[in-house]
């Protein structure tokens, strides 16, 4: 999770400011907000792989 934090707060900025628009008001909201999503999306994938087969 700390890897892919930093790998999407160091590069959604550039690509927001090659799409013109400015990274520095968009990008903390936006970056939290994906990094939240994805790491719930990751616990829940690999917690569902561990109990697959005792309790679900």
């Amino acid at each position: 999770m700390v890897f892919w934090g930093s790998l999407v707060g160091s590069m959604f900025p550039l690509l927001l400011k090659r799409l013109g628009l400015d990274p520095a008001t968009s990008s903390a909201p936006f970056v939290a907000t994906l990094v939240d999503v994805t790491g719930l999306i990751i616990y829940f994938s690999v917690a569902f792989f561990v109990l697959q087969g005792t309790l679900l």
